[in-house]
């Protein structure tokens, strides 16, 4: 079992703790090389050609050269489009931008890992962040223009700051990190992170933690500042961007989104809608085991006196989790990754425990058990991975291949594109994209018409699904599932 952690009172010397309160080199050596080993892995299984996704071209599109900003629906914050500019905002290569990305999460992991270094054993540190950082969803999404993982190594490093700026108000470097990745969580993803801070700011009257209450409302205000001086400026109010970001969302309520987030764990990015059979078992186990593992590193907690440790990265993975399991009516694996974050601290105390705590005689045994568990657990994540990247891989493929052939046709920058998928490949062709309807509406048919009087145009219809009127007359070439109609003013077309 491991060893008691109790956080220092302030003056009182540790072993292996500097008189300054700074961990010693060695035992930050660990933590360097699971980061190390998660920016290579991400470099060697995520292929940094696979080319941006739907998402991440809105995000991109708004800092780069290479494309019309793309609309930017409520729910989204500028987060991400600011993490990306330092590389997209002068070059468009995407296998730049994931080498970055993939360098940046790394450094991100490192430093969320080291701020638990007075709570927890290295041990314990390393192991759970090699098991966060193994996990599918975490490999792919770590190079990608993406939030969620921003959001959870922020919501790791706060619970750890917020904990030692309790034990010893004094420690600045704690307030500091506690105010910055509270900043860093609103500021990718505002609601989410007041999602994962709830316990946190339950805490914060207790007398002891009122200076990390006042550092994380800091940081969150600065963080989330920006989002909501746009929500008055451009959509009509923080009230009306909040009721926008619930439409996108298809209304925020009652909804038992458990079996969604199950079907997407075989690799469905987006599950919307969710549909068809669960994912075979050896797919799910690990998921279904995690709340076992969680009870178990708390039961551990309790008996080395840090309960605090553990209950609450704990609770604030259960408070980040609740609205995407139970208020929203669809899944995607990466909304989960915050709680996976902070639920992976007490698993890995309860996995050493399982294989150090029982006698001499059966310690091998379980420490066997336990590392074939995890063996298998990881050959299922790379399995998962590596189908996910190919599928991934061939869509933003079919997605080059039309941007290709509208160039071909003379659609051309500056050039406008409409219907299925408009905006990803929009961003593919170097053209602004717009839609009529749905929850990135930003124009009118007629709107559209009046365009292609002017500038090249292009409607992407689905083979066999009838075209829009404003079409009529235009010629179409047909790609793969979709038929290309297009308008070129003053040209072949």
């Amino acid at each position: 079992m491991t060893g008691s952690t109790h956080v220092p009172r302030a003056g009182v010397r540790r072993p292996g703790v500097t008189p300054a309160g700074r961990a010693r080199p060695r035992g930050t050596a660990p933590l360097a090389a699971v980061a190390a080993a998660f920016t290579l892995a991400q470099l060697l299984l995520v292929r940094p050609g696979m080319g941006l996704g739907w998402d991440e071209t809105v995000y991109v599109s708004q800092v780069s050269g290479h494309a019309p900003a793309a609309f930017f629906s409520a729910p989204r914050a500028r987060g991400v489009s600011l993490l990306v500019a330092p590389v997209a905002a002068w070059s468009s290569s995407t296998a730049l931008l994931r080498v970055y990305l993939a360098v940046l999460s790394g450094l991100a992991l490192y430093l969320a890992l080291r701020a638990w270094r007075r709570l927890f054993p290295a041990r314990v540190l390393a192991l759970a962040g090699a098991l966060f950082a193994s996990l599918w969803v975490t490999l792919f999404y770590g190079p990608q223009a993406m939030p969620n993982y921003w959001v959870a190594v922020s919501a790791l490093t706060a619970v750890a700051c917020f904990l030692r700026a309790g034990a010893d108000c004094t420690d600045r470097l704690a307030l500091a990190g506690l105010a910055a990745s509270a900043a860093l969580m609103a500021w990718m993803r505002p609601v989410d992170a007041v999602w994962a801070a709830l316990p946190l700011l339950a805490l914060g009257p207790v007398r002891r933690h009122r200076r990390a209450l006042l550092a994380l409302l800091a940081g969150l205000a600065a963080g989330a500042a920006e989002w909501v001086v746009e929500a008055y400026v451009s959509y009509g109010g923080l009230a009306r961007r909040l009721a926008d970001g619930s439409a996108v969302q298809g209304g925020l309520g009652w909804h038992l989104a458990v079996g969604h987030q199950l079907r997407g764990l075989a690799g469905r990015t987006l599950c919307r809608p969710c549909t068809g059979d669960l994912p075979h078992p050896a797919l799910v186990l690990w998921w279904c085991l995690l709340p076992l593992f969680a009870a178990l590193g708390l039961a551990v907690a309790v008996r080395a006196r840090r309960t605090a440790a553990t209950a609450l990265p704990l609770a604030c993975a259960v408070t980040a989790a609740f609205p995407y399991l139970f208020l929203i009516g669809y899944a995607a694996p990466r909304f989960l990754l915050p709680a996976y974050a902070l639920l992976a601290l007490p698993v890995a105390d309860a996995l050493l425990h399982l294989a150090t705590a029982p006698r001499r005689s059966r310690r091998p045994v379980a420490a066997t058990l336990v590392c074939a568990g995890i063996a298998a657990h990881l050959a299922v994540q790379l399995a998962v991975l590596v189908h996910t990247v190919r599928n991934t891989t061939a869509a933003h493929r079919a997605w080059a291949r039309t941007a290709a052939e509208l160039h071909r046709l003379g659609v051309r920058p500056p050039c406008l594109l409409t219907g299925h998928e408009a905006l990803p490949i929009a961003f593919y062709a170097g053209c602004a994209s717009a839609a009529t309807s749905g929850p990135n509406a930003n124009t009118t048919a007629a709107g559209i018409a009046g365009t292609a009087r002017l500038t090249p145009v292009a409607t992407l219809v689905r083979t066999g699904a009838e075209p829009p009127g404003y079409t009529r007359g235009w010629p179409s070439a047909r790609l793969d599932a979709v038929r290309l109609y297009y308008v070129v003013p003053g040209g072949a077309g």
